[in-house]
């Protein structure tokens, strides 16, 4: 396992959280031997029209812990969302047919909405007030930085499950 695949591990082991098949349960990544048939997931829905974006994210995470589902504009998105909940939802602050706004608005309406995390290669203090003002789970700075999309990532996942837990 190469080092950012190892900080994606850790982060996840740090938060206790292992998403198993499509049942996501708290687990410590011990509990998961190397021959374990079940592999920890979590769904990433990636929401840019720049191929970029979604070949740095799988880049950066890898498919071990993370299936990363790709939209490339709102209509796309929104069509995935009726259909499945992700773990997470990133997006790019400026898409073809709207923005991260309009992404959010279908996502808060979910019945256990997932953390929504915007990049825009513009992240500044106004756009993230603006993100965390609204409900919205952090910015990401573009081009993205390994381990600050680990980070960001691996905590998102965290917190969208706790949030699902609590309400069941």
């Amino acid at each position: 396992m190469d080092s950012i695949h190892q900080r994606v591990a850790t982060t996840l082991k740090l938060t206790g959280l292992v998403c198993l098949g499509k049942v996501e349960m708290p687990v410590t990544m011990n509990k998961l031997s190397s021959d374990h048939p079940a592999r920890a997931k979590f769904t990433l829905l990636t929401v840019s029209a720049d191929l970029e974006d979604f070949q740095s994210l799988r880049q950066i995470l890898g498919s071990e812990y993370y299936s990363i589902r790709q939209a490339r504009d709102c209509r796309e998105a929104l069509n995935i969302l009726t259909q499945e909940r992700p773990s997470v939802v990133a997006c790019d602050h400026n898409l073809p047919d709207g923005s991260w706004r309009d992404i959010f608005a279908q996502v808060r309406d979910m019945a256990d909405p997932p953390p929504v995390i915007v990049f825009s290669r513009h992240a500044d203090e106004r756009l993230w007030a603006e993100v965390l003002n609204v409900g919205g789970y952090d910015v990401l700075a573009k081009p993205l930085e390994s381990l600050e999309v680990s980070r960001v990532l691996g905590s998102a996942c965290a917190f969208g499950h706790r949030a699902v837990m609590q309400r069941n």
